[in-house]
């Protein structure tokens, strides 16, 4: 394989997951086929947008809070587990999103921002809920 950064790149650019890179302000650097695939946005509208593109405003509050505070180089456990929430799409409906984060450093240390790797799991979400509400009724009519 000679040719592996450009086997690296068109699996940035190609993989179905949504691929964005923000910088410490938060604002998205790089946007995949992926992330337009699932949120909606061409990469040359998200590219210079904030992260607030897709953030629910509900949420924007909190997710900025430990943004900030992982950009000044607080520890964090979301660089090693699976993240979960949702996501608002161009057209305005809701995805629910799994994601892992990368811190991004440079090559002395300096935190410089992080990338995101998303997968769109609304599909999942949605027959969970149902599962629930469907044992929740079968509970419900096995009572006395």
């Amino acid at each position: 394989m000679d040719n592996i950064n450009q086997y690296l790149q068109q699996t940035l650019k190609e993989s179905q997951d949504a691929i964005l890179i923000a910088d410490r302000e938060g604002i998205i650097r790089y946007w995949n086929m992926g992330a337009e695939r699932i949120l909606g946005y061409s990469a040359a509208e998200a590219i210079g947008q904030s992260l607030n593109l897709f953030i629910p405003e509900k949420l924007q509050g909190r997710h900025w809070e430990g943004y900030h505070r992982v950009m000044a180089g607080a520890e964090t456990k979301y660089k090693t587990s699976l993240l979960s929430s949702p996501g608002i799409c161009k057209d305005g409906s809701q995805v629910s999103l799994e994601f892992s984060m990368v811190l991004l450093h440079d090559a002395d240390g300096t935190m410089q921002g992080c990338a995101s790797i998303m997968r769109d799991v609304s599909e999942r979400w949605r027959k969970e809920k149902e599962l629930k509400q469907r044992l929740a009724a079968c509970e419900t009519s096995q009572k006395p």
